[in-house]
C-alpha cells in the first residue's frame, strides 16, 4: 500500500517484496517455527515424481519447555500473515491496481505454504506422541503383569 513513496516502478517493488517475502518464508519454516513451536516440515520429490512430506519434531522433553506464549504468538501471526495479504489483495482490486495482485498472489502462496505445512507437522507430532504414550503404557501395563505373574 505504501510501496509508492519508496519506489516509483513496479518491477523494483515486485522484487523487493518477494525477496523480503521469501526470506520471511524461509526463516518461519526453518527457524522461528523450530524455536517457538518445536517443529519443522519441508516437502521432497521422490523418484517417481510424487511429493512427500517429511515433517520433525522436537523431543518430548524438548516440547514439554516450549513456552505457551511463544506458541500462541507463532501460530496467530502465522494466520495473520495470510489475513492482512488478502486484505492488501482486496484494496489493490478496489484500486484497480491488478498488476500488485502478482505481487499479492506470490506472498499469499508463501504464507498458505507455511499455514499447510506446519499444520500438517502439527498434526504428525500430535500423532507420534500419542502412539509413544500408548506404547509407554502399554509396555508398564505388560511388565506390571510379567512381574505379578512372576511372584506367585
Amino acid at each position: 500500500m505504501l510501496s509508492t513513496l519508496f519506489a516509483d516502478s513496479f518491477v523494483i517493488i515486485f522484487v523487493i517484496t518477494v525477496v523480503l517475502a521469501a526470506l520471511d518464508f524461509w526463516v518461519v519454516k526453518n527457524v522461528s517455527g523450530r524455536i517457538l513451536v518445536g517443529l519443522r516440515w519441508w516437502n521432497e520429490i521422490n523418484e517417481q515424481g510424487e511429493s512427500i512430506w517429511r515433517f520433525e519434531c522436537l523431543d518430548h522433553e524438548s516440547l514439554a519447555r516450549i513456552n505457551q506464549k511463544d506458541s500462541w504468538l507463532f501460530w496467530w501471526t502465522l494466520y495473520l500473515n495470510a489475513v492482512a495479504w488478502t486484505i492488501f489483495g482486496i484494496f489493490s482490486l478496489v484500486r484497480l491496481e491488478v498488476d500488485y495482485l502478482l505481487v499479492v498472489g506470490v506472498c499469499l502462496s508463501l504464507a498458505i505454504a507455511n499455514i499447510i505445512g506446519f499444520t500438517k507437522c502439527r498434526k504428525d507430532a500430535k500423532n507420534k506422541i500419542q502412539a509413544f504414550a500408548s506404547r509407554t503404557i502399554a509396555s508398564r501395563f505388560s511388565s506390571t503383569l510379567q512381574s505379578a505373574f512372576s511372584l506367585v
